[in-house]
């Protein structure tokens, strides 16, 4: 028989440690500076010493605290686990945004077991806001439930989007936002994929949309987002995955995918 997921103990765990690393980089930015940075898939893809720190701090404590689990983050860690639950750790997505001094960056920590991401937790800490779900219990936000917007008007629908770090990608995605524009109310670039999708779930935006994500951009986010009410899928009519992402206010989805499939095809 397999164990029952225990939701309390991991919803404690990311949360506490997304909060801890979240203020570690916020505070540790603007006391010291950042003085140490690589690149990775492209000149613009960056890395500082505070993505590996808060990486380092995350994946310790969820080792210590459970060391069966596996656990996958964004800066290397890539750990096999035998209990059946899996984390997926973004330490600070949106780290041009953190390296600039801009507000919209995250840190993201999702668990999930076979039957799909179970708890969520990002922390925004310029605003020092948590948003969190567990599956099947809804989204809140700093312990408050949430729920996305009730928009039906496509016309009128605010649209987050993101763009690729490969250069000939972005290029493309530049191509089909600029069409975009002129059909909706106007479209937002925060930079960092988990906010965004948070966003969407305490009805901030109504609609957001990428490409090209990595597995820890998309999972605590659409997991909250789903939780607060949001539908959830890819811009090619299938289930959402990293590589294709939508999620919009229910009313909303049908009609932005079949904007956004006009618009390609066009191209």
């Amino acid at each position: 028989m397999t164990a029952p997921v225990p939701h309390d103990e991991l919803l404690s765990l990311a949360t506490n440690l997304a909060v801890e690393a979240g203020r570690m980089v916020r505070d540790g930015r603007a006391e010291r500076g950042i003085h140490a940075t690589d690149t990775k898939s492209s000149s613009t893809d960056m890395v500082t010493e505070f993505d590996r720190a808060s990486e380092a701090l995350i994946v310790g404590a969820i080792r210590s605290a459970r060391p069966d689990d596996a656990i996958i983050g964004e800066e290397g860690t890539d750990t096999a686990g035998t209990s059946g639950i899996s984390w997926l750790v973004d330490p600070i997505d949106g780290t041009t945004n953190f390296l600039y001094g801009l507000p919209g960056y995250a840190v993201s920590i999702a668990a999930s077991s076979a039957e799909g991401t179970e708890v969520g937790a990002v922390y925004i800490p310029a605003t020092d806001e948590l948003f969190t779900a567990v599956r099947g219990r809804g989204a809140q936000l700093d312990g408050r439930p949430i729920r996305c917007n009730d928009a039906v008007d496509v016309s009128v629908a605010l649209v987050a989007t993101g763009f690729a770090y490969d250069r000939t990608k972005r290029a493309a995605m530049a191509l089909r936002a600029a069409a975009l524009l002129p059909l909706v109310r106007d479209i937002r670039r925060i930079g960092a994929a988990s906010a965004d999708l948070c966003h969407v779930a305490a009805g901030r935006v109504d609609v957001y949309f990428e490409e090209h994500l990595g597995p820890w951009d998309l999972a605590a986010g659409e997991l909250i987002a789903r939780e607060a009410g949001c539908r959830t899928g890819s811009l090619d009519g299938g289930d959402v995955r990293p590589s294709s992402v939508l999620v919009a206010a229910p009313g909303l989805f049908e009609s932005m995918r079949a904007l956004i499939a006009d618009i390609d095809a066009q191209r």
